[in-house]
């Protein structure tokens, strides 16, 4: 039992759709913190309204209630269950923390006699009121920037005037940056003070002077009631101040801080949170650093919380933070609680690496059309990737293989920029893509100081690339069979890719790797173990790396492998990388799911994963977890390692479909729906041909590789058309056309920004409700989980339509057409596994949009709202375990669900908010209703006809 036996049941509270600012991290820590109170027999009640998460499957709480994050949902669980003791609202970022102040101050907690755990609300009210921090600061003498807050605009001049620029203005309780901004004269003060006021629910902003150029940290810590203290991670960020940690590429440990530095700020941020309240719990601490010889140190936020930066440094360490701060907070010492990793040594420690970690975020302004895509002070990025490596150099590699922006790592790809005014412009007003950029500005030739003097990034990280690039260089001197096999070893070693050698050699990727195998240069696997290796690790959480071969006295040579394959059946889920706008949590939901299935089939199960965000890369979720790139080369080596029966590509998203093709030309089982079946669907000509051989009907449409060959089309077709390329997610690059001016400038621009695609032209049905549906398919038999009807017409991207299940309005001839399709598609295709198909419903006709033989967006959506395990079931279908029939679908829900799009469109100024056929909802919320007299469908279906963008 845990050591407060008064905590019998406790309400967490999540952090509701996932926006900018606040992603996956808090699904990751709110599922530890559940599975962590289940293990002391407490009840555990949740509050959350995002259906696509694990936190809100009904297997990870007592009690799950998908209601609005509001005051009035906590009544209502306050009084249906009397018996909660206390609430815990750290796991559920800045969310959660708003709203538990708000029902402090309302005396909800008092009137129900709830204790507050894991923080207080002092410590709450200290962290976020940007002037009571400061005040907390001087009195226990940690050194903060100057600063002023300000309520009204006058009074923000006169602090402007007092200062002088550049400055930084903050908006008091916002989340992720909401409402900041960097000012560098007064001509720009004026928008952005007013920009600041009202962001900031208060109305209240910090100005402060700003610390341009200084470096940045972070430490995570946890400490118990008996006032013990851990320093779990040290994390640097590559860019220095100025850019919001959560769009900066960050690194940990601390690179390049002396060890004395590195003292004096553990120090003050143990101070700092043994100040700001007398709870047990966790905390982040970020600071600055001056970049001379004086090393002045200030203190900018302090966070009581789990955080962003907890995930990264839990996966980072292999410590998890949410699991252990939930014991602290019910009341266990550090010294009480195991070491998760190596189950033999207590919690009360501080980890340490032998290896590197480097996050970098992943943005998404290709959808939010008219961005400003300079970083500052507001986070724009929509998730990040980690890499891990025995260097820096190969950890940032690993981290840039992960991004899936077409890009194979560092430069010796053909992508560079070569333009020296764009390569100091995009080093000048910070980019998304500087991580590139740098490489491009050591190849262009501009000096270091240069570098360093425009960017401010540390010497230290700037060398790395110049290393990097000098290998580059030595490497291209050679061809494929002069090649010697050392410096073949050194570029694997800092993590070059075989494609970017091949691109170095001038040959193939393949003609590399069979150089590499036949040298003996083998990628070996290393244990995550949090004390580098000072004590036996138990958990199975691998990275790799390259090593020079050990010769033994007897002459005997051999790579340390620490990954142990075992003789057990083996199946490998393929996990679907970065968050980002049309593949976001409700994939790594799917993958958890489909690994929690494999497992009860009896197969050893393998993760293959890089978003540090995720349930799915916890070290405790698969039989064995490797964290890394979800990128061929990565992906082959462990398959070949491991051995496994088969590989399951449906359920993460287009990032693991993506590798199906290669899969299969290299003899590598999938399961469930074959390669063929997959690319059928893809191929949107391919697919309309199945279409017509089964009476199925579709849009009149047309495939186009030219300008001149859409404009032909056109005339056939009659505008207004819908234009959109094959092979893409989230409707990338999709537009409706009305004219043959709009129709050629979209077709040349697609065709410049998407290569080689082939375009396909549909009529579009101006006017058509639009609806969807989701199967699980045998080969033999289709099982319909769920049908849903969008409010929004036909035209805007199914993401981001709000979305009713079951449909209100479609008739029975309309419904019988749409089971009836699915089920034929589903048998054409040889779909095994999960398959969502679209629809446009026009003058009672149903024809076809797509169909995507995998995990679809709604499939956790309908999960939830049914009360059924579809992913679970679909997976055993997939490994051939069971059959449609074998399974007693019972869906359970009264009324009706509604999908509700969240948009994070606060973050850009002046960007298009219209919708269209492209999707730009960044997350959902689930709403549940009794009837359609419901004021909140009233609501929704008032604003349907919102513009829909051409």
């Amino acid at each position: 039992m845990p050591k407060n036996n008064n905590l019998k049941s406790i309400l967490i509270i999540g952090s509701g759709p996932i926006i900018i600012g606040q992603a996956c991290e808090f699904d990751y820590a709110g599922t530890q913190s559940l599975r962590s109170l289940r293990e002391d027999g407490i009840e555990t009640i949740l509050l959350n309204s995002n259906p696509a998460t694990i936190m809100t499957d009904p297997s990870m709480a007592d009690h799950v209630y998908l209601k609005p994050l509001t005051t009035k949902s906590i009544v209502e669980i306050l009084k249906k269950h009397p018996n909660i003791d206390a609430v815990l609202p750290t796991m559920g970022g800045q969310t959660a923390l708003n709203l538990c102040i708000e029902a402090d101050e309302k005396g909800i907690w008092e009137d129900f006699g709830i204790k507050l755990i894991g923080v207080d609300i002092d410590a709450i009210n200290i962290t976020e009121d940007r002037d009571k921090f400061k005040q907390l600061m001087g009195r226990i003498g940690i050194p903060v920037a100057p600063a002023k807050t300000v309520t009204s605009y006058l009074q923000g001049k006169e602090v402007a005037q007092e200062f002088g620029f550049p400055l930084v203005i903050r908006a008091s309780f916002t989340l992720g940056g909401s409402g900041a901004s960097f000012v560098h004269g007064p001509e720009e003060f004026d928008e952005m003070l007013t920009y600041g006021l009202e962001a900031s629910p208060i109305h209240e902003v910090l100005i402060d002077k700003a610390l341009l150029g200084w470096k940045e940290y972070e430490l995570e810590l946890l400490r118990d009631k008996n006032d013990n203290v851990v320093i779990i991670c040290s994390i640097e960020n590559m860019d220095p101040m100025g850019i919001h940690t959560g769009d900066s590429i960050t690194v940990a440990p601390a690179m390049t801080l002396s060890d004395t530095t590195y003292q004096r700020m553990r120090d003050m941020a143990i101070k700092m949170m043994r100040s700001i309240g007398d709870f047990a719990g966790g905390c982040n601490v970020q600071f600055a650093v001056s970049p001379d010889e004086k090393e002045d140190i200030i203190a900018i936020e302090i966070n009581p919380r789990v955080s962003r930066s907890s995930a990264l440094a839990s996966k980072a360490t292999g410590y998890p933070i949410a699991k252990i701060a939930t014991k602290l907070a019910i009341g266990y010492n550090l010294d009480e609680l195991e070491n998760q990793i190596t189950k033999s040594t207590s919690a009360l420690f501080e980890p340490t690496l032998d290896y590197v970690i480097v996050k970098i975020p992943r943005w998404n302004f290709d959808k939010f059309e008219g961005a400003d895509r300079t970083l500052g002070l507001q986070m724009k990025s929509v998730g990040e990737v980690m890499g891990i490596g025995r260097s820096f150099q190969e950890a940032l590699h690993k981290a840039t293989q992960s991004l899936e922006i077409k890009r194979n790592g560092l430069g010796a790809d053909g992508k560079s920029y070569t333009k020296y005014d764009e390569i100091i412009e995009k080093l000048t007003y910070a980019s998304w893509d500087r991580v590139f950029v740098i490489y491009d500005a050591i190849k262009a030739g501009i000096p270091l100081s240069r570098i360093h003097e425009i960017t401010k990034i540390d010497m230290w990280f700037l060398r790395q690339y110049e290393e990097l690039y000098a290998l580059d260089v030595e490497i291209s001197k050679f061809d494929k069979e002069s090649l010697p096999k050392d410096l073949l070893l050194e570029a694997k070693q800092k993590g070059f890719a075989d494609r970017q050698i091949a691109h170095m050699l001038d040959c193939l990727e393949s003609e590399v790797y069979n150089k590499r195998v036949d040298l003996g240069i083998n990628r070996v696997y290393k244990l995550v173990d949090t004390c580098a290796a000072e004590f036996k690790a138990k958990t199975p959480y691998y990275y790799s790396t390259f090593e020079a071969e050990i010769e033994t006295p007897d002459g005997k040579r051999y790579v340390d492998n620490e990954s142990k394959v075992s003789e057990k059946k083996k199946i490998v889920v393929l996990g679907s990388g970065p968050n980002r706008i049309g593949q976001g949590i409700e994939f790594d939901y799917s993958c958890v799911h489909g690994v929690l299935a494999a497992s009860e089939c009896g197969y050893e199960t393998i993760m293959i994963n890089c978003n540090p965000e995720t349930v799915s890369t916890d070290f405790d979720v698969a039989d064995k977890l490797y964290f890394e790139p979800v990128f061929w080369e990565h992906i082959y080596d462990i398959i070949r390692h491991e051995n496994p029966e088969g590989v399951i590509v449906q359920l993460g998203g287009q990032t693991a479909l993506k590798l199906a093709e290669k899969l299969d030309r290299y003899g590598i089982k999938i399961m469930g729906t074959s390669y063929e079946a997959l690319d059928l669907a893809e191929d949107r000509g391919s697919f309309s041909k199945l279409l017509q051989e089964n009476n199925i009907p579709y849009p009149e449409f047309g495939t186009a590789e030219t300008a001149d060959e859409a404009l032909a089309l056109a005339d056939e077709l009659d505008f207004p058309i819908l234009v959109r390329p094959s092979y893409v997610l989230g409707g990338q690059g999709m537009k409706i056309v009305i004219n043959k001016d709009e129709l050629e400038e979209t077709v040349v621009d697609l065709l410049r920004k998407i290569p080689n695609n082939k375009l396909l032209l549909d009529h579009y049905l101006d006017g058509a409700i639009e609806a969807e549906a989701d199967a699980i398919c045998d080969g033999e038999d289709v099982h319909i989980i769920g049908i849903m009807e969008h409010i929004e017409p036909c035209g805007i991207h199914s993401g981001d339509s709000n979305a009713l299940l079951p449909p209100f309005n479609l008739g029975d001839l309309v419904m019988e057409q749409i089971k009836d399709h699915t089920r034929k598609i589903a048998l054409a295709l040889n779909t095994v596994g999960l398959i969502n198909i679209q629809f446009a419903i026009k003058d009672d006709m149903v024809y076809i949009i797509e169909a995507n033989p995998r995990a679809s967006r709604t499939v956790p959506f309908i999960a939830k709202a049914y009360k059924e395990p579809y992913v679970n079931y679909a997976t055993k279908v997939m490994l051939g375990e069971k059959k449609v029939k074998d399974f007693n679908f019972n869906p359970q829900l009264e009324g009706y669900a509604i999908k509700q799009p969240v948009f994070s469109f606060n973050k850009f100024h002046k960007v298009n908010k219209q919708l269209g056929p492209e999707m730009k909802s960044t997350g959902e919320s689930i709403l549940f209703i009794d009837s359609l007299k419901d004021d909140a469908f009233y609501d929704i279906y008032s604003r349907r006809k919102m513009y829909l963008s051409k």
